[in-house]
């Protein structure tokens, strides 16, 4: 199966509109609240405490309601700034009690976002960071839809707020919360997105805030391998590496990223992630593909290959998507697989699907936009036939 690797940039639509404070870390709201004349130097820390407060631990979408804050102020962060979500085109929950929104940023600009109960300590948002992917992983159904652009802090901070708002956790304290986990595995490739990505990271891990401890964060990555220590240093996150292949040539299949950095490339960039330890231990996924990739001779690879690093490996039943060229591994195949790497000492649970039904389960997200637009294309070129 050829596939070609496109790792080019195409010219990136900037979003449009007045700046969102949503997606703004401490320090650069204090700086935009002084440069737009909304407060002077001697009050910014304050009112920037105050506005914080509001946005994150109250979820407010207007200025109106922050009545601790002087009607002046309110009338230039009105004038200036913004606090508006995002339109949701659809929600969907499934039977699993999986919830899947599908958001739309500006015209053509859609992602979709996924919260999944009793994951982590009570349950996991799927974030999305970029609107397509250009990685083309031959098993993901987001990898067939082409890069529309980065996402915005402020639009990835909006995938959370929209969750929580859907959940009413306006506010709510940490013991009582189901949002209890972050996770970038969603769609698109988060370390080709790593300033933003990093700027959401430090306002969701506030204690004012949404107050998600770093530790519950995780960002899943292809194998950047430049930015993967960096992405440690910025972030403190947890990481997971989306490794699927135990070779380079069946990896170069499954994972075109890894002809640019190939696996032994990859994990010396893991083993210089900052606070790696048996604390802080990377997740591994591992998509079970029948008859490519899930044989005792693949797990006893797998083992040899991560020795000595600190690691706990995800099995991710394949989850099939319309033209997926793939199939799941039998369950007793999967069962096999993991009695190998548990005997070698690794953790390696077995991820239960969820969302299937709603197409919101593992490599199954992808834009409705993108889904529309393909099936218009067929009905014109019907009609024109």
């Amino acid at each position: 199966m050829g596939v070609t690797l496109d790792l080019k940039r195409p010219a990136l639509a900037a979003p449009q509109g007045s700046p969102n404070l949503s997606g703004m870390t401490r320090a650069q709201m204090q700086a935009a609240l002084v440069e737009h004349g909304a407060v002077g130097p001697d009050k910014a820390r304050m009112r920037t405490n105050q506005i914080w407060r509001w946005i994150h631990n109250f979820g407010v979408t207007e200025f109106g309601p922050m009545t601790d804050i002087g009607k002046d102020v309110r009338a230039v962060l009105e004038r200036d700034f913004s606090l508006g979500r995002p339109e949701v085109v659809e929600r969907q929950v499934s039977r699993d009690g999986t919830r899947k929104w599908l958001i739309r940023f500006s015209p053509g600009v859609e992602a979709e976002t996924v919260f999944i109960p009793g994951v982590g300590r009570a349950g996991a948002l799927c974030v999305s960071s970029q609107v397509g992917c250009t990685l083309n992983c031959t098993f993901c159904h987001t990898g067939t839809q082409p890069l529309v652009r980065n996402l915005t802090a402020a639009e990835i901070m909006a995938q959370v707020q929209i969750a929580r708002d859907d959940l009413g956790e306006w506010p709510s304290p940490a013991g009582e919360r189901q949002l209890s986990n972050i996770v970038f595995m969603g769609m698109g490739e988060p370390l080709y997105n790593l300033d933003s990505v990093a700027d959401a990271i430090e306002i969701i891990s506030d204690n004012e805030g949404t107050a998600i401890s770093r530790r519950r964060i995780t960002i899943s990555t292809s194998g950047v391998v430049p930015e993967i220590p960096r992405a440690g240093e910025l972030t403190q996150a947890m990481l997971a590496i989306s490794l699927h292949a135990t070779n380079d040539a069946l990896r170069d299949e499954l994972v075109p990223l890894n002809r640019r950095y190939p696996i032994q490339e990859l994990l010396a960039a893991i083993k210089a992630y900052p606070g790696l330890s048996n604390a802080r231990r990377v997740t591994f996924e591992y998509v079970m593909l029948k008859g490519i990739n899930d044989s005792p001779a693949e797990a006893k690879a797998l083992v040899s290959l991560l020795k000595g690093i600190p690691a706990k490996i995800n099995l991710i039943p394949f989850n099939p998507w319309p033209g997926s060229p793939y199939a799941c591994s039998d369950w007793g195949t999967i069962e096999k697989f993991a009695a190998i790497i548990n005997r070698a000492g690794y953790a390696s649970p077995i991820r239960t699907p969820r969302g299937r039904d709603i197409l919101a389960a593992c490599g199954q997200l992808k834009s409705e936009s993108e889904k529309t637009r393909a099936s218009d294309l067929r009905k014109q070129a019907k009609a024109e036939a």
